[in-house]
């Protein structure tokens, strides 16, 4: 059953949902599990796209060894059509189902076409303009489209872009690079902190360019994100102004969520001074917790760019590479790592080997996992859980 709350619902492709947004992540972090029971709350669900093959052993097998990409892109987007199907029939018809997909990926409008097919609500896209979102899903009008972006510079142009196509976005996320986990909006580590990201100004600024641009605020569902983690902030962000809010990591560390146990004691377990942002090998900024293996990696970070060299036989087999590598394309200024390998590691709670990506603020139960059930209810009414 939904939680009691006096907070308001905000509408999304004709369906009503309490406004709460449980971000993608991948890979496979957020799958059927997760987005379907957020979304059986009366919530937006989010499943991540990205090689969700390695939920089904089926599919690993067929992709062991395998370097032909036509392969391993008809094995996720196998994964993707069930991983969507389940989370709707978990879902039973309340609320609703978001496809993240990002736009750095290489077979990206494939997984867009995909998740539209499976009867996805939604598709979420951010790392990077979704500029072209509306020509892939012109075929299905009724699926909502939601950039994920960051400042007010990269909201005008997409806006801008699709109104020519006679398109608006159906929402935004506006996602705040000092705070949150994964990859970032932001082309360097060092802008993360810029005053530009800041919600509540930022917010001001967006609904002063819906007004210049003709566009009716209500048109828009804007849904800020990025170090939320209270109820009280939950508050602040729609009295100024927000229809809803987006977290990751406290979705992330639920007992619903699709990674291993041990995933999620490391996420809830981490200190402050345990999660770092570096340089990903999309070219972005990433913020992760300091794991062995990261660890590692950064001491030997400019010893590996100095010895950066173009070679897609540095590849992992069974890996989809991004559209910009810096391992495979041997750009020396960003990331030396396979991505989807670490992060495989992971999603199985391989602390010694895995990338475990987490935004920056404390958890709300702090290092308890708890059902989503619990973290929902406490952001829309402030009511802690039982210990």
């Amino acid at each position: 059953m939904p939680p009691a709350s006096n907070l308001p619902h905000w509408t999304l492709a004709g369906r009503s949902l309490l406004p709460v947004v449980q971000g993608g992540m991948g890979i496979g972090v957020s799958a059927h599990r997760l987005a379907g029971a957020v979304a059986g709350l009366g919530a937006l669900g989010t499943i991540s796209s990205v090689e969700l093959r390695h939920h089904h052993d089926d599919l690993l097998e067929r992709a062991q060894g395998c370097r032909d990409q036509d392969v391993l892109d008809g094995l996720n987007l196998v994964a993707l059509d069930r991983e969507i199907r389940m989370a709707l029939a978990a879902a039973q018809g309340h609320g609703a189902i978001a496809v993240n997909v990002m736009k750095a990926v290489s077979a990206h409008a494939q997984y867009v076409r995909q998740s539209c097919e499976s009867g996805a609500h939604a598709i979420v896209m951010g790392a990077g303009l979704p500029l072209d979102l509306p020509e892939m899903t012109r075929d299905f009008p009724a699926v909502a489209l939601i950039p994920i972006l960051s400042d007010l510079r990269g909201i005008a142009i997409v806006l801008k872009k699709w109104m020519r196509r006679n398109r608006l976005p159906d929402a935004i996320v506006i996602e705040h690079p000092r705070h949150a986990g994964g990859h970032l909006g932001a082309t360097r580590a060092e802008e993360i902190a810029d005053p530009r990201f800041d919600l509540e100004p930022l917010l001001e600024g967006v609904f002063a360019l819906f007004r210049d641009l003709g566009i009716e605020r209500c048109r828009i569902a804007v849904i800020p994100a990025g170090g939320i983690n209270s109820h009280e902030r939950v508050r602040e962000l729609l009295a100024s102004g927000a229809s809803a809010v987006q977290l990751g990591t406290p979705f992330a560390v639920t007992e619903e969520s699709d990674a291993h146990p041990e995933f999620k004691r490391v996420l809830a377990e981490a200190r402050p001074e345990d999660i770092v942002t570096f340089m990903s090998v999309a070219g972005l900024p990433a913020r992760a917790v300091l794991t062995p293996w990261l660890r590692g990696y950064l001491r030997h970070e400019k010893g590996l760019q100095s010895n950066a060299k173009a070679d897609p036989r540095r590849c992992v087999p069974g890996t989809r590479c991004l559209s910009v590598c810096g391992l495979r394309d041997g750009i020396a200024a960003i990331g030396q790592f396979c991505i989807d390998t670490r992060l495989a590691f992971a999603l199985k709670g391989d602390v010694k080997k895995g990338l475990f990506f987490r935004g920056s603020e404390p958890l709300p139960f702090g290092d308890a996992i708890r059902p989503v059930a619990d973290l929902v209810r406490y952001l829309l009414t402030g009511l802690m859980p039982a210990a």
